[in-house]
């Protein structure tokens, strides 16, 4: 049911509407759907503003500022459930007479014969023909202020063909040089050296509890944080954990802590960005939720088809690496990047990426995984996680991040589209989704414990 002040408003102007429930889609498809209005504000120093425009079309920041000479951002998410509740809506409406912010409507619209828009209830939308649209926004600007976001080819079978797009993007050397010496060309750092030895051990049939003691030990930060994991309250380990080899062998396990020390030391590689978009989940948090997901579903699985837990466990630790490659290598155009993700809700991040830098994080982070000689299953995990399409080789580890970050969504946790799983990926996965879902509601009762899990890794 659509809030009351809505209707009213639509009652009092003789509007014919008709309200229909929001679609839950699969992969991304709401943004293709013709007619569907977002509704996105924008602020700076001289006021508010909202915006409308197609759910395919993203909003150009710089496009704005040079037709209205403000440099706008998206106003904070605190913020927008403030005016909501101020209009006893529970969302966005983009109706002008109800909130009186000026707003602008993207021209594109104007050409579209019936348009679904948001009727302020986050589940029911409003369908309007285009005399009806016109109508109720007579006193909106109508401006060219946004651009189509490019539709997505194939998923790419192999992972080399990403350099040519990240040639293209760094613009510096042939593929040719990128493919030999990209590391150089970006200044990519070389990997840790208690990574390194680390990886090292992982491949080492031999090594022992006392071999993968000793490495971690010498990294003070690390040992802390490995020690920090164990005692946390979500393993409930009985007694304190009094060292590295006490928390392997009592309550994480050998291939746990190598695949989690692998995981942190990458991690610590290159820094924390300054900057990050409003109200998206911080990195560490992210890699707890996503790593502690991914164990728990790769468990469900049977053991005639599951893929190895430990490359599961480091996928999920390192799912958002991209997002770190990407503020090393591109540092001017991160904060564009931010700010656009920002104003830009209804999108997914690969989308905002690939329109600015003609790649995406994604790319980024399969491509430094590789040059490193990090494990192929979590080469590919990380390039084709969000590719609900993908069927090449070591698939099954990709769906396995795909499937985790969108069942963390659903329990609001992450930053994953919240769109619907296609069944095939359960099916390929011989996954049980209702024992998935379980699987994540039990990790989101216990987001407390994750969360001090996470702090340990931002010392």
């Amino acid at each position: 049911m659509i809030p009351n002040k809505v209707k009213q408003l639509l009652d009092n102007q003789a509007i014919s509407y008709s309200v229909t429930e929001v679609p839950r889609l699969v992969a991304g498809e709401e943004s293709r759907i013709v007619g569907r209005v977002v509704v996105v504000m924008l602020e700076d120093e001289i006021g508010r503003l909202q915006l409308l425009f197609p759910a395919d079309h993203l909003i150009d920041l710089g496009k704005l500022e040079k037709l209205l000479g403000r440099t706008l951002s998206a106003t904070p998410p605190t913020e927008l459930r403030s005016i909501c509740i101020e209009h006893g809506l529970k969302a966005l409406a983009g109706l002008p007479q109800l909130t009186g912010i000026p707003t602008i409507v993207d021209s594109s619209l104007f050409e579209l014969n019936e348009l679904s828009m948001d009727s302020g209830n986050e589940s029911d939308l409003l369908q309007l023909s285009q005399e009806e649209f016109r109508r109720i926004l007579s006193e909106a600007t109508p401006l060219d202020a946004t651009v189509s976001i490019p539709l997505q080819a194939n998923p790419m079978s192999y992972l080399d063909q990403d350099v040519a797009e990240i040639a293209a993007a760094v613009k510096n050397f042939t593929t040719l040089r990128i493919k030999q010496r990209l590391e150089e060309t970006v200044e990519i750092p070389p990997l840790a050296h208690t990574a390194q030895k680390i990886i090292k051990l992982r491949v080492n049939p031999d090594a022992e509890i006392e071999d993968l003691t000793e490495v971690v030990e010498e990294d003070p930060s690390l040992a802390a944080q490995v020690v920090s994991w164990a005692a946390s309250p979500y393993y409930a380990a009985p007694g304190k954990i009094k060292s590295i080899e006490d928390a392997i062998i009592r309550v994480l396990g050998f291939d746990l802590v190598i695949n989690l020390a692998i995981g942190l030391a990458l991690g610590k590689s290159l820094a924390l960005p300054d900057d990050a978009p409003e109200g998206k989940t911080p990195y560490w948090t992210q890699s707890a939720y996503c790593a502690t997901g991914i164990d728990a579903l790769t468990s469900l699985i049977p053991r005639a088809s599951r893929p190895e837990k430990g490359l599961c466990y480091l996928s999920g630790l390192l799912h958002n690496f991209g997002y770190l490659v990407l503020a090393h290598v591109f540092p001017p155009h991160f904060a564009v990047i931010c700010r656009h993700i920002e104003a830009n809700p209804h999108a997914s991040h690969v989308d905002v990426e690939r329109q600015h830098l003609g790649i995406c994080r994604e790319q980024m982070a399969g491509w430094l995984m590789e040059l490193w000689g990090m494990p192929e299953e979590v080469v590919v995990a990380l390039r084709f996680q969000n590719e609900a399409n993908y069927n090449g080789k070591h698939a099954n580890y990709a769906r396995l991040l795909y499937v985790t970050s969108r069942l963390l969504r659903e329990q609001e946790l992450g930053d994953a589209p919240l769109e619907e799983i296609p069944d095939v990926m359960f099916d390929e996965l011989n996954l049980d989704p209702e024992q998935a879902r379980q699987a994540i509601a039990d990790i989101a009762e216990k987001r407390d414990e994750v969360d001090q899990m996470a702090q340990a890794f931002r010392c």
